[in-house]
């Protein structure tokens, strides 16, 4: 079955080449709540669930960026489970015991519904009541509703912990379990019984409808005094194939501001092309990313010298952002764009391919590791920032953030900078002294 492809212009080499959408796949506990309402068709065509077997066991053999396979005679697995296999629930668990047997927890197989999920996730509309839970202390929660969706404006609250589900209670209930239960087609209604410090329980009835995921948000966090001359942006994901377009037009809304910060903290990734597209609104020349392939193979991805600001920049990184973000904050860093405030990064420095199976199956390939304009390979290692500074859980309690004010701090010297008409800056920060070159 076919991969997913885009076909992207690149003026600066004078042609066009076809690029296979790659996926930087994240690790997180949290779930959209959504559902697929009107999902297009996959065709599909008569297939045994055998062949289901054999078509993921091909895919692995020819694309998986270790070629040695963990280091195991690959061939072992193609008919292990011949006798075994008698209809794709079958199929669906010999595959993940092959694939676990490459010890990569990015390569992972979707049954239809999650394949589905993916899909939708990436085409940026989807349906449900628009809100994130995960769990904490093995208690579900909202880790926050989706602005202006129904379980936003229904009042639902970060940390609020959802005790039932349409009178089912969500003790021991796992967040897909959950999450099932939440879903639904528009215009029918979901129950909640929440839980809120301080309050007695309450319940919520909550009406299902489009929801229209945004990937940025240039709202301001609640309690943080950001001069009006600067402009924040909050980039939630890259897996949106709307996330591009949507900091671009944040860029121009905030076309009257003096320099920006870009926070994509806990930012888990997305797309590739996405982290290029956005690199490249900010760099006038330069090398954006390489990925290299099981044979060696090395392709570079340069800036085409059409910005969309060169404006002071100030990106927050932290433990939580990774892959398409560590590409991103990789770029802006090495090509000495921007200053990196915050934690070290996640480090997942892979790609992987998005695969469709046969029945509207699919599969997330790890096809590609990338390196950072300078050449480092930061997988399991993470991209360090300029400026080291931690928001200790006190911080958190008192709702104080010790790394936006110091994006804030440091963004506004690079302005005054600016403004002098300087062109090198040294930055001295108590804890690490760096040098930025503003791009004028």
């Amino acid at each position: 079955m076919g991969k997913k492809k885009i076909l992207i212009a690149n003026k600066k080499r004078g042609r066009k080449f076809l690029m296979k959408i790659k996926r930087i796949l994240c690790v997180t506990a949290a779930f959209f709540v959504l559902t697929l309402v009107g999902t297009p068709a996959i065709k599909t065509y008569a297939y045994s669930s055998q062949e289901l077997y054999d078509e993921v066991w091909k895919l692995i053999d020819t694309k998986f960026v270790d070629a040695s396979q963990n280091n195991q005679d690959w061939h072992r697995w193609r008919h292990k489970y011949d006798s075994a296999i008698q209809n794709d629930k079958d199929a669906y668990v010999a595959i993940e015991t092959m694939l676990a047997s490459l010890n990569d927890p990015y390569t992972r197989f979707l049954n239809p519904e999650d394949f589905a999920d993916e899909t939708q996730s990436i085409s940026g509309t989807l349906f449900g009541i628009g809100v994130q839970i995960g769990t904490k202390d093995d208690k579900l929660m909202v880790i926050a509703p989706i602005e202006n969706t129904p379980a936003d404006k229904a009042g639902l609250k970060s940390n609020d912990l959802i005790t039932e589900i349409n009178k089912k209670s969500t003790k021991g209930m796992s967040v897909k379990e959950a999450a099932d239960l939440i879903r639904g087609e528009k215009g029918t209604t979901v129950t909640l019984l929440i839980k809120r410090e301080g309050a007695a329980e309450k319940l919520y009835t909550i009406t299902r409808d489009k929801i229209d995921v945004k990937s940025v948000s240039i709202t301001i966090p609640k309690g943080a005094n950001i001069p009006k001359n600067i402009g924040y942006i909050r980039l939630n994901s890259f897996l949106s194939h709307t996330a591009s377009d949507e900091i671009k037009n944040a860029l121009k809304k905030l076309s009257d501001k003096d320099g920006y910060i870009l926070d994509i903290r806990s930012n888990p990734g997305g797309l590739l092309t996405n982290a290029i597209t956005i690199s490249d609104m900010f760099l006038t020349s330069g090398l954006i990313v390489s990925t290299v392939d099981r044979d060696g193979y090395k392709e570079t991805q340069q800036a085409i010298n059409k910005p969309v600001t060169q404006k002071p920049l100030v990106v927050l990184i932290d433990g939580g952002s990774a892959s398409a973000s560590e590409i991103l904050s990789g770029a802006l860093k090495d090509n000495g764009r921007a200053i990196l405030i915050g934690t070290k990064s996640f480090g997942k420095g892979l790609v992987q391919e998005i695969n469709k199976l046969p029945g509207g199956a699919g599969i997330n390939i790890t096809t590609q590791k990338y390196l950072t304009p300078n050449g480092t390979d930061i997988n399991k290692k993470g991209i360090t920032p300029d400026i080291e500074v931690k928001n200790t859980e006190e911080d958190i309690k008192n709702k104080k953030d010790k790394q936006l004010e110091k994006a804030d701090e440091v963004l506004t010297n690079l302005i005054k900078s600016k403004n002098k008409s300087k062109k090198d800056l040294q930055v001295n920060d108590s804890e690490l002294p760096i040098k930025f070159i503003i791009q004028n």
